[in-house]
């Protein structure tokens, strides 16, 4: 079987071709320094579009990004288990859906066909993803999949049009303080009326670990000097010159839900936050339990989630690692 060498400025991608038009990639770090998230996958994409992943990913993100759309195993069980938890298929099937902050478009062809009825169109603001979405879109030849660029970072495209379902998969955290108000309100502006908001992956910031940029404990609590040089200092993940800034795009702030229900709503219309209600789900905590592997550790488990359900009745607080909420747009009442 062919195979093929490209090196990277951080390591080296061997892709050697397995047949029915699959080929296995393999990476090998520079240096220990570089941080690898999955050192080998298989995949069918096309090698112009395994290079140009590797050009904005690196060697360390690149099975991992290709994974993530690929392999059901990993967002797409976690989108199918939140966005069903809140609502049935048919439900959604059909609507219009905007896939806001869509990166390289993962999330947009994992809804693609969840929804197969659905016009879905990804919204990004960094150039490069957008050029890898569109080179997925190349690959798969959906016509009722559309990229949009974003202008800048609080302003949306003023040729999007409204919607009946926005989606904004694990994009929260990646917006920055002053960016958040105004982008949320735009967005909300751009449902219709008893159309949803759904968010999912969106870090916790009342969870006691940082587990989406840092892994590093009590963070969440700290003023934000602090949680720098704590990063810095202490993280795997986070370079010693890295500003409090790039540390914001890449997302080390959560969120809460009452943070995100405060910027929801208008003179028009409020915001009404449902509950999971599906397949034997209650709340938010019976469907983080859902999205993990209960079969280790089974009895810790189980008792930890009897302590949170105790400490939401008796605070309002769900201390989950990662928020997976829904909203509905309602006219208000004149």
């Amino acid at each position: 079987m062919e195979s093929i060498l490209i090196e990277h400025s951080d390591g080296r991608l061997l892709i050697d071709e397995i047949g029915e038009g699959r080929r296995r990639l393999t990476v090998t770090p520079a240096s220990a320094d570089v941080f690898v998230h999955e050192p080998t996958c298989t995949t069918a994409y096309p090698v112009d579009l395994i290079q140009a992943m590797l050009e904005t990913h690196g060697v360390g993100g690149l099975c991992f990004e290709i994974m993530r759309e690929e392999d059901p195993s990993y967002i797409e069980r976690l989108i199918r288990n939140d966005i069903f938890a809140y609502f049935d298929r048919q439900e959604i099937d059909g609507m219009r859906i905007l896939d806001f902050g869509c990166g390289d478009g993962a999330a947009t062809f994992i809804l693609s066909r969840m929804f197969p009825k659905s016009e879905i169109t990804g919204v990004e603001l960094m150039p490069r993803a957008l050029a890898i979405a569109r080179k997925r879109a190349a690959y798969y030849q959906n016509p009722r999949v559309t990229f949009i660029d974003s202008p800048i970072p609080d302003t949306l495209p003023h040729n999007l049009g409204s919607f009946d379902f926005i989606v904004m998969s694990a994009v929260y955290e990646h917006l920055l303080p002053d960016e958040r108000p105004s982008i949320m309100r735009k967005l909300w502006k751009r449902l219709n009326d008893g159309g949803h908001l759904f968010l999912n992956q969106t870090p916790n910031s009342l969870f006691p670990v940082e587990l989406h940029t840092t892994m590093l404990p009590l963070i969440n609590y700290l003023p934000d000097n602090v949680t720098l040089l704590a990063s810095r200092k202490f993280s795997r993940r986070i370079k010693h010159d890295e500003s409090w800034e790039m540390l914001l795009r890449k997302g080390i702030r959560g969120a809460t839900e009452w943070e995100i229900h405060d910027l929801l709503g208008d003179e028009r219309s409020t915001a009404i936050m449902l509950e999971p209600s599906r397949d034997g789900l209650r709340d938010r905590i019976d469907l983080y339990y859902k999205n993990t592997n209960l079969k280790r550790l089974r009895t810790v488990k189980s008792a930890a989630r009897i302590a949170l359900k105790l400490l939401r009745k008796t605070t309002g607080i769900a201390m989950i690692p990662d928020l997976s909420l829904a909203f509905k747009k309602m006219p208000r009442l004149s």
